[in-house]
């Protein structure tokens, strides 16, 4: 029995939003290239995404949360199991807090620019640095996106998941080991949304500030191309763009994968990439970057699947 076949078995007689099986990521990861996953499952609601859970737990099969897709690379050969995608999860509100705060709930699939763009309509401060960041909110805070000096962690107070039994809790941000580019939680914990804590702010200075950091990122970074953002975690001390520049990478290509020439943290696909292409970029770049300087450049993509 194919990984295919015995996810279909496994999800026969659920209700479940749409499943489709040999979906390329190449049709939807920011990077546009990548290879199929054995299914795409997206749930409607809580009790259809913890039916999954349970019977993909049961059964043994691997699977994955995954978002606006904008920080994962997935190898040509593609990934085993079920990829669960939360991108119609994508609710925000806002309610009073304590204290003179203010509340802003959203669920894992909805776009950061959504919530930054809802707290600027609200005059709510605090998620400014957000502006740009094109991944979503659960994948936001498992990385613990940040930005000019600020991290999601500053500004979350808790955090609703579902493990792999389907059961749903929520974490206080005291309760999650934040650290820079990682929430420590667990591969197989899906993040069903975050609840930020907000202040009350002059409009025009949060739209001023927005607008500010939109230009500085259209100037900075290779937006005209597909990318999944920056590739590597900065070391201690240094941008990992500078480094990489410093080394002589800036603009390397490889078939139409290429170190952009605008910022040499990002990888650009320009035209017909492949993941293959990209990994081996990833590799020189580490290589180089440990025998020139002695650094080791972690990712900051999350890379998974299977080599062609």
């Amino acid at each position: 029995m194919t990984m295919r076949q015995a996810i279909a078995e496994a999800l026969a007689g659920l209700t479940i939003g749409s499943v489709l099986y040999d979906e390329p990521m190449s049709h939807h990861a920011s990077l546009r290239l990548g290879g199929p996953a054995d299914a795409l499952v997206a749930a409607d609601d809580e009790a259809q995404l913890a039916a999954v859970v349970r019977r993909l737990t049961q059964k043994g099969i691997a699977f994955l949360p995954v978002g606006n897709l904008t920080n994962i690379l997935v190898r040509d050969g593609g990934y085993r199991g079920a990829l669960l995608w939360m991108r119609g999860w994508d609710q925000t509100a806002v309610s009073p807090g304590p204290d003179g705060t203010y509340f802003l709930d959203a669920q894992a699939g909805a776009a950061l620019g959504r919530v930054v763009a809802l707290a600027a309509a609200e005059a709510l401060a605090g998620v400014e640095f957000c502006t740009g960041i094109p991944g979503s909110v659960g994948g936001a805070v498992r990385m613990n996106a940040g930005a000019y000096g600020k991290e999601i962690k500053d500004v979350v107070s808790r955090v609703t998941v579902m493990n792999k039994e389907g059961r749903v809790h929520q974490l206080r941000r005291e309760e999650i080991a934040f650290a820079y580019r990682r929430s420590g939680l667990p591969a197989d914990t899906i993040i069903c949304g975050a609840r930020f804590v907000l202040t009350r702010g002059d409009a025009g200075r949060i739209r001023a500030r927005m607008s500010e950091i939109r230009e500085w990122r259209q100037e900075k970074h290779p937006l005209q191309y597909p990318s999944a953002g920056s590739v590597f975690k900065n070391p201690p001390g240094e941008p990992a763009g500078r480094l990489i520049e410093e080394l002589g990478l800036k603009g390397r290509r490889l078939g139409d994968v290429q170190i952009s020439k605008k910022h040499a943290n990002f990888m650009v696909n320009k035209g017909q990439g492949t993941a293959a292409d990209m990994l081996e970029l990833i590799r020189l770049v580490q290589e180089t970057a440990r025998r020139e300087r002695g650094v080791a450049l972690e990712p900051e993509i999350v890379i998974i699947g299977e080599e062609r």
